[in-house]
């Protein structure tokens, strides 16, 4: 027997033998490992085991390589059913013969097939449409997005769609067309669905808020600001497509607005409020386009008019609104304001002690007269009854 296996025809053999076994068993190993499979959450979910639907032998399943499963069962044809599957459920499920061997291998996802988006669309200038979309309910799966935009015509113009942010943008759109259809299809592994809105691009036409904003003294006018900016980087600059500017500025502290437009990019401030710290914002629109939307007011700034050196310490910038000398409107308006008389700083004191002053002798003065008044109407009513007693008196028989 030593001998038998020490022949070089007995070593050639169970040679070719082991090699056939593990080239055997790395062929189960690959071929038999699928792609990845994808299931509803809260339903059933079925994953087969390779050649045991063909040879109905008895199998062993593991996830993650581990023998606990989820809440399952197991069919005469060897496939896991799992019952009402929640995300704890994903993984990798294996199965193996009763000797140990790898038969099969699966990779579970679950989730959900796509919902309805929410869309919701903004036109900085009249040659781009911007629209984004969020999930109205999450799906856990990879999704894709196809997206297209159409105006009264037959024919679709793509939206170029960034699947990351959830966005596309359309360049040029057909903007002299009244209305259009945005539709987005997302898709993911369990299905598609498509969602449609219909877009006004005239009423959401809103441009990008004015930039490089500055605000700055004018020298030897303590009562003047020059406010100075640029068009939106994003707006052609061009007679086809001009913009009107909205400026607002109030003095630091009070709640108050000031107000002017212009059509060009720079405003003088008249009225400012003399050695105070001012705030101003600016916005913009289509001066052509009624229906347009103003945009998003510019970062606050903060600007001081001319000082006189000579002069001495600037008065506080914050202030009581009933001190606040100009015809201003609050916050929430919108319309022009004028440009009122600015009170010279050294007579507001003084009136303002005058009026004090006033309305006390006045509450003096009439405290007085209610004084008098009551002790008068006393003196009256004690007459009266002397007056009573006597006449009481004289009619008693003597």
């Amino acid at each position: 027997m030593p001998g038998l296996l020490s022949s070089p025809g007995s070593l050639t053999v169970i040679w070719f033998l082991s090699w056939s076994l593990c080239l055997s068993g790395a062929q189960i190993w690959t071929n038999e490992v699928s792609d990845v499979q994808y299931g509803r959450l809260d339903s059933n979910v079925t994953l087969a085991c390779g050649k045991s639907q063909i040879n109905r032998i008895p199998v062993v399943w593991h996830l993650d390589d581990s023998p606990a499963l989820p809440w399952h069962e197991v069919t005469s044809d060897g496939s896991l059913v799992l019952l009402h599957v929640n995300l704890s459920a994903q993984g990798n499920y294996s199965c193996y013969d009763n000797q140990g061997l790898l038969l099969h291998s699966i990779k579970l996802r679950l989730g959900y097939p796509p919902g309805l988006l929410i869309i919701s669309c903004q036109v900085p200038n009249h040659a781009h449409v911007h629209c984004s979309w969020v999930e109205s309910m999450k799906t856990f799966l990879p999704v894709e997005y196809n997206a297209s935009l159409r105006g009264t015509g037959p024919e679709w113009q793509p939206c170029l769609v960034d699947a990351i942010h959830k966005y596309c943008d359309v360049k040029p759109p057909s903007f002299w067309q009244m209305i259009h259809t945005l539709k987005i299809t997302a898709t993911n592994a369990l299905g598609s669905e498509t969602t449609s809105t219909r877009l006004k691009l005239d009423k959401l036409l809103k441009p990008d808020p004015p930039e490089s904003v500055s605000v700055n003294e004018v020298e030897g006018y303590p009562q003047r600001l020059i406010i100075s900016w640029n068009f939106p980087s994003s707006w052609p600059q061009h007679d086809a497509f001009p913009l009107v500017f909205h400026i607002r500025y109030r003095p630091h502290g009070s709640l108050y607005w000031s107000e002017v437009y212009s059509e060009e990019s720079l405003a003088v401030i008249f009225d400012a409020l003399a050695g105070h710290l001012h705030q101003v914002q600016v916005r913009a629109r289509d001066e052509l386009d009624a229906e347009s939307q103003w945009s998003d007011w510019s970062p606050l700034l903060y600007g001081r008019p001319w000082e006189d050196p000579a002069t001495s310490e600037p008065p506080e910038d914050n202030f009581p609104d009933y001190f606040f000398p100009f015809n201003t409107k609050p916050e929430t308006s919108t319309s022009k304001s004028h440009k009122p008389v600015v009170p010279d700083d050294s007579n507001l004191g003084l009136v303002i002690l005058l009026v004090l002053f006033a309305v006390v002798i006045i509450a003096t003065v009439l405290s007085l007269i209610f004084v008098m008044w009551v002790r008068q109407r006393r003196r009256e009513h004690v007459t009266k009854q002397e007056l009573t007693s006597m006449v009481k008196m004289k009619s008693m028989p003597v």
